[in-house]
């Protein structure tokens, strides 16, 4: 089972992604938890881009789609093959919601097309302004992508991206992200669970 943990920044995905986890092994499951961008050497690349860098959007785009085919091949696949849980923080929806901004979304999905779909996607709800009062009070230095402008546009493509991969079969599931770290847990667990 490959899960992949949506939504705008400051939605929870990371406490989510990590309350599923502890859960998944408490009932005895085997999870590999990764995220993208990924630690591989493209997606350090990508990081390093997000926190201020020049590359032009075309290509920031492309460096999203090697450093997913690289996750793909060195993380998700293998594991799979393992018959572990695969859990990510962020994939295919995420660049399709980012990357539109600058690149519109049929360019973005066609650099990303070959990439197979999650089993399922756990799309966390949550109101822009929410999110970026979660994103102030960590008090991190922000990238370019959480102020309310960005988060409210980002929001917009998320849900173009959801109708789109929902027409090709794609399993979205929308969870209300308010409340308490728990509460969205629960409804997590209730919505997507592995047999």
């Amino acid at each position: 089972m490959f899960i992949a943990f949506e939504g705008l920044d400051g939605s929870g995905g990371t406490t989510q992604i990590a309350l599923y986890q502890a859960a998944l092994q408490a009932a005895g499951h085997t999870v590999c938890r990764t995220r993208e961008p990924s630690d591989g050497p493209v997606g350090k690349l990508i990081r390093e881009e997000l926190a201020g860098g020049v590359i032009g959007d075309d290509v920031f785009g492309m460096l999203f789609a090697a450093d997913r085919r690289d996750h793909l091949d060195r993380v998700v696949n293998p594991a799979l093959a393992r018959g572990e849980v695969v859990l990510t923080d962020r994939y295919f929806l995420s660049s399709l919601a980012y990357q539109s901004q600058a690149l519109g979304l049929d360019r973005v999905w066609s650099l990303n097309a070959e990439f197979p779909a999650a089993t399922a996607v756990v799309m966390l709800d949550l109101p822009p302004e929410a999110c970026l009062r979660r994103v102030e009070a960590r008090g991190a230095v922000r990238d370019r992508f959480e102020t309310l402008d960005q988060l409210q546009r980002i929001a917009a493509a998320y849900e173009a991206a959801i109708l789109r991969c929902r027409a090709r079969g794609d399993r979205i599931i929308r969870i209300d992200a308010s409340g308490t770290p728990d509460d969205v847990h629960q409804r997590v667990r209730g919505a997507v669970w592995p047999r």
